[in-house]
Formats: structure tokens, C-alpha cells, sequence
């Protein structure tokens, strides 16, 4: 079982993102590294959503929390869903 952030991401995210990004990938990194954070990435054409995926609903809340771009408002509104996968080469 695993939790998707969503970001709705702000109009002006791909023009600001760059002064905050190096901060944004460090607490990913951190996180994949912890094995809490699995996959994460912008949706692309447009540029207007990200997903995170998460070991759990409180690593997700806590990332979000955490992350530069919500704090500086490059993430218009975040919501963390469980996800029940049910197939795939990744799960246990």
C-alpha cells in the first residue's frame, strides 16, 4: 500500500522553481534514500501537476510540509490518496 502526493502546481512554477529546486531535489532525495519516498516527478505538456509516491500517508504530509515549493507558493493546493496497487514488477 502507498500514498500519492498531488501538487497542483502554480502558473509561474516553471519560472520560479529554479531557486528553490536544488532545496526541492535535496529533501527527495533525502527522503528516497530513507526508502520513503518511491518515484516522484512533474507531469508534463502542460506542466501544471506533480505526484510523489510514498511508503506512507505521513511521509507524504510531512514531505509536503517540508517543501520549498509549497512554502514559497509554487504549489497551488497538495493532497495525499492512498493507493491500492494491485500489479506490477515493484510490489512486495
Amino acid at each position: 500500500m502507498n500514498y500519492i502526493l498531488f501538487y497542483d502546481l502554480a502558473d509561474n512554477y516553471l519560472e520560479e522553481r529554479g531557486q528553490y529546486r536544488a532545496e526541492h531535489l535535496g529533501l527527495a532525495r533525502e527522503a528516497a534514500e530513507k526508502g520513503e519516498l518511491i518515484l516522484g516527478g512533474a507531469l508534463d505538456e502542460p506542466a501544471d501537476q506533480a505526484l510523489l509516491i510514498f511508503q506512507t500517508e505521513a511521509q507524504a504530509t510531512a514531505f509536503a510540509n517540508n517543501d520549498p515549493y509549497v512554502k514559497n507558493g509554487l504549489i497551488k493546493d497538495w493532497k495525499v490518496r492512498k493507493w491500492n496497487a494491485v500489479i506490477g514488477s515493484k510490489l512486495d
